[in-house]
Parts: C-alpha cells; sequence; structure tokens
C-alpha cells in the first residue's frame, strides 16, 4: 500500500511518494518570504460571528469560530497554499487497491492542551463525530460515504468507505475535521493539539489565546497571543486597521480598497480564490420550477456592470456554476452566460411566466455589497419584464432564517478543498435539507459525482467533472455573476509567506502562519 501526500498522486492513488522525505515529519512557513519572528498579540478584526458560536467540531458555521478553532486545533490534512495537502497530525496516507479504504500514520509525541497525548482512539472518535443518525455536522453529507473507522495498529487509523475516492484525504483537512480528545464532549474548554492555549472566549465578543510552549510544529505559531474581535460594522472595521486597535481584517469594503491600498502603514491583500457571490433559487418553490424560468434570470444579470460597479473590479466574470480556476478541474468550455434580456424575456413567455415578479432576499452578511448588487440587478431584470423586489433581511440570523429558506436570496461560498466536496455539500442528493440551499435534484447529475470521485484515471475524471459543471450550468438554481476576490488587509508590521486561497486571511489560518516582522 503506497502512502503518499501530493497533489497529483492523492488525486490519481498511483504511485508512491515518502512523505518524510520530501516534506520533513514537521509543518513549515507555508512559502516564506522572510524570516518570521515571535512575538507580540495579533489582533484580528472579525466580521462573519454569532453569539450562539460553539467550540464543537460539528458546528463551525461563521469565520470567527474557523479562526479560532485552527488557533487551538489541527486536522490530520492541512490545505496549504495552491490546494497542496500536506501533513498534519496524519504523517503519512495511502489508499487500498481501489481506493476504497484509505489508511493514515498518526503522528507521535503530540500531546493536547490538558497534556493528554494524542493516540489513534482519538482521531477515531474525532471523525465518528461527523457519522450517524444524530450528528448534528456540517460534513455529515460527506462522511455519509464513511463505512467505517477503526484503529488497525498502533497510531494508524483506516477509514473504509462505500466505494472508490480518489481525492478523499482532502476531506479531512476541513475546519469540521478538528481532532478533539476521546469521549470529551465538553468542546468549549478549547482542547486541542493547536498552536494556542484558550484563555478567553466569548461568543460574538472576543476570544484571547495564548502561545502553546509545547507546540509540535516547527516554524509556525508565531505570536505570544491572538486577540479575535467580532466587529460586523465595516466601516468600523476599517477604522479600527487604521487607528492601530487591529492588526489585520478580511472582508475589506471593495469601494475603500483603493483608499486602503494607498493608505501609508497599511497593506492590502487581493487573492483570487473559489469564492462566488450571487443568488440562489430553490428549484421547488413555484416560482423556479421551470428551467425555462431559471435560466431567463440567469441572462437577466449583466456580470460585467456588477463586476465594475459592485466588486469595484476585484474579481471576474463568473458562469453560474461553483468551480473556479482555482480548482484542478474547472471546466473550460461552457459557454459563457452573458446578459440577454431579450432572450431571457422570450423563455419567460415559453415558460408561460410572462411578468414574473420574484421576491429577493438579501443582507450584507453573505457579502458585503449584496444589496446593491441585488439592487443593480433589479434594474437589470426589468429590462427581461422581470419584476425584482429587494427584500433587505437583518444580518443577524440570516444564514439560519432566510438562506435557503427563501424562494431566492443571497449566497456566497468560498469554496472547498476539492471538487467532490464542493459539489457533494451544496448539489448531490444526500445534502438536501443541509447545505444543499436550492434543493436541487438532479439524477443524472448524481450519478455523474459518484463516477467522477470513483474514477482514478485523471482525464476521465476531469471529464465527469466537467459534465458536472455542465448540468449545474443548465439545469441548477444558482445565479453567479462573478467570482470575487479575497480582499484582506494588514498593517505592514505583519509578514506572511504565499497566502492560500480558500478563505480569506490565508485559509482562516493567518494566527498560526503570519507573524509581526522585526
Amino acid at each position: 500500500m503506497a502512502l503518499y501526500t501530493t497533489r497529483r498522486s492523492a488525486l490519481l492513488g498511483m504511485g508512491a511518494m515518502s512523505v518524510a522525505a520530501t516534506l520533513g515529519l514537521h509543518a513549515r512557513p507555508a512559502f516564506a518570504q522572510d524570516t518570521p519572528r515571535s512575538g507580540g498579540t495579533f489582533r484580528l478584526g472579525i466580521s462573519d460571528f454569532s453569539t450562539a458560536d460553539t467550540l464543537d467540531p460539528q458546528v463551525n458555521e461563521y469565520r470567527f469560530m474557523m479562526h479560532l478553532q485552527y488557533q487551538l486545533r489541527n486536522c490530520l490534512v492541512e490545505m496549504g497554499p495552491g490546494g497542496v495537502l500536506v501533513p498534519e497530525l496524519a504523517t503519512e496516507w495511502g489508499p487500498n487497491a481501489d481506493m476504497s479504504a484509505w489508511i493514515f500514520k498518526i503522528r507521535s509525541g503530540v500531546t493536547f492542551s490538558n497534556g493528554k497525548p494524542l493516540t489513534a482512539e482519538d482521531v477515531v472518535w474525532s471523525l465518528n463525530l461527523h457519522r450517524g443518525p444524530d450528528t448534528i455536522s456540517g460534513a455529515k453529507a460527506l462522511m455519509l460515504a464513511v463505512k467505517d473507522v477503526a484503529v488497525t495498529a498502533p497510531m494508524e487509523v483506516t477509514v473504509t468507505l462505500d466505494g472508490p475516492n480518489a481525492g478523499f484525504p482532502a476531506i479531512l483537512s476541513m475546519i469540521n475535521m478538528l481532532i478533539v480528545p476521546a469521549e470529551d464532549r465538553e468542546f468549549d474548554k478549547g482542547i486541542g493539539t493547536g498552536g494556542y492555549i484558550l484563555e478567553t472566549y466569548e461568543p460574538g465578543l472576543r476570544s484571547v489565546v495564548r502561545k502553546n510552549p509545547n507546540y509540535w510544529k516547527e516554524g509556525r505559531a508565531h505570536f505570544d497571543a491572538i486577540e479575535l474581535h467580532c466587529i460586523a460594522d465595516i466601516n468600523a472595521r476599517t477604522t479600527a486597521l487604521q487607528t492601530g486597535q487591529i492588526d489585520a481584517m478580511g472582508f475589506v469594503d471593495t469601494v475603500t480598497a483603493p483608499l486602503l491600498q494607498a493608505m501609508p502603514g497599511i497593506n492590502l491583500i487581493q487573492t483570487q480564490g473559489k469564492l462566488h457571490h450571487g443568488f440562489a433559487m430553490n428549484v421547488t418553490d413555484p416560482l423556479f420550477k421551470d428551467r425555462d424560468v431559471r435560466l431567463a434570470m440567469k441572462l437577466a444579470i449583466d456580470r460585467e456592470e456588477v463586476l465594475a460597479k459592485i466588486q469595484g473590479g476585484y474579481g471576474s466574470i463568473a458562469n453560474d456554476q461553483p468551480l473556479s480556476k482555482a480548482y484542478a478541474y474547472h471546466n473550460s468550455s461552457l459557454p459563457q452566460h452573458s446578459y440577454d434580456p431579450d432572450q431571457a424575456k422570450a423563455l419567460l413567455e415559453k415558460a408561460g411566466a410572462t411578468g414574473l415578479t420574484v421576491p429577493l432576499h438579501v443582507a450584507e452578511l453573505p457579502f458585503t455589497g449584496a444589496t446593491n448588487m441585488a439592487q443593480l440587478y433589479a434594474e437589470q431584470a426589468a429590462r427581461a419584464g422581470i419584476t425584482i423586489e429587494v427584500k433587505r433581511e437583518p444580518d443577524d440570523g440570516y444564514w439560519s432564517n432566510i438562506w435557503g429558506k427563501r424562494p431566492m436570496f443571497a449566497t456566497r461560498w468560498s469554496g472547498r478543498v476539492n471538487e467532490d466536496a464542493m459539489l457533494t455539500l451544496v448539489y448531490s442528493r444526500q445534502s438536501i435539507g443541509s447545505y444543499n440551499e436550492s434543493s436541487w435534484d438532479n439524477d443524472t447529475f448524481n450519478k455523474t459525482l459518484v463516477a467522477a470521485r470513483s474514477e482514478a484515471d485523471e482525464t476521465r475524471r476531469k471529464e465527469l467533472y466537467w459534465e458536472c459543471q455542465s448540468l449545474i450550468w443548465e439545469d441548477a438554481g444558482l445565479v453567479a455573476p462573478i467570482w470575487a476576490d479575497f480582499l484582506d488587509a494588514t498593517s505592514d508590521k505583519i509578514g506572511h509567506g504565499e497566502i492560500a486561497n480558500d478563505w480569506e486571511l490565508d485559509g482562516a489560518r493567518c494566527g498560526e502562519r503570519w507573524w509581526f516582522k522585526a
């Protein structure tokens, strides 16, 4: 059985590579541009949070929790810059002959912040949190394919699947897949193997962590302490950075981004990644059951105008499917959906939906500028005879009360670790009622998705994932006009290496990867 972690070999399930020989047994600063130095208190302004936040690994819906969890805990696998899988609590891994089982070698000599040594049993218990009928995990749909998780040798865990999955190791880098002590459900104590130890935790307000003096990773977790500050208002967050109250922030407003970029002492970090902004239609709602109506909605938005006026040019044109060029299997062959109000009007007439009126529910929480984008969309769609009624909703409770529960609503997806994770979570049958926001259920898509994850031949796998994207493009309920660049801003005192493109602020791992310059 071959054990390896390079992206190509992990995808193919072919060839062997010694992780210890190529990467070493310790993680390293990701593509460091200067020499990191230790010390200081890093203060980070967070816009996405809830007073109901919890450190339960099953439930990590907000950015506040992502950052805090990555400060306190580790996964088996880390997603590095460029989508490269890096050993974390697993030193190496590999599949059986048909990729229906994966073996993970667990790192020895690691202790939790309470002094307990990490064991293979901790790994099994942690992964099983996301399985079974009682789990509340956001990764439940992805873990449905897991038949068994077992200790198969000292410091070795085998995950058995219900079929081949070439990209399964990447799933274990997701934020839900954090490793915690077995049988310990007091999650809010923050016990983990991470670079920091929890000191203060006030959901919806702030958190404080202190450097773990026994952290097992070399060249990581440089700060003495990290403070997360919950600042929802974009103007307040920007002012806090300008006045030195915080050292970094994400979700920079595209309107003020050029001003920040020109300001002394501030660095703007623009990262092209997997993020798309847009609107989702519930395809089971009477308004959107007809495919022609859904296509009309896609042709009723002027993407170039949205990119220029709403996104300020910080992004690129998207095409109503979720896989950007940052994914290995992005489908570049799809004809571009373009603004065509006359064709949209003809499609509505064909569907018997002339004079369509659509309530569109938005808040600023999904993405900065969502309300303005919805209003611009309404103006554009009016030329196709579509009346869009923009319904402004409060940010508080948007994800639980509005998203996925209205006929049409604003949405944001930062992307996921690989194609299978993104497509399974948001578009598969097994995710309906969870992250499948549009309740889309396409039989051909579901079968093609299973075939894609099971395919060992890279060329054929690419073809299958291209077909999945084509089906979403032509049939699903997504109106995605733009790929939005991640916009972060920092004090110029902050140093960092190459920035990851899966989430903002270096994959939500800036607390571990960044440092203060000398």
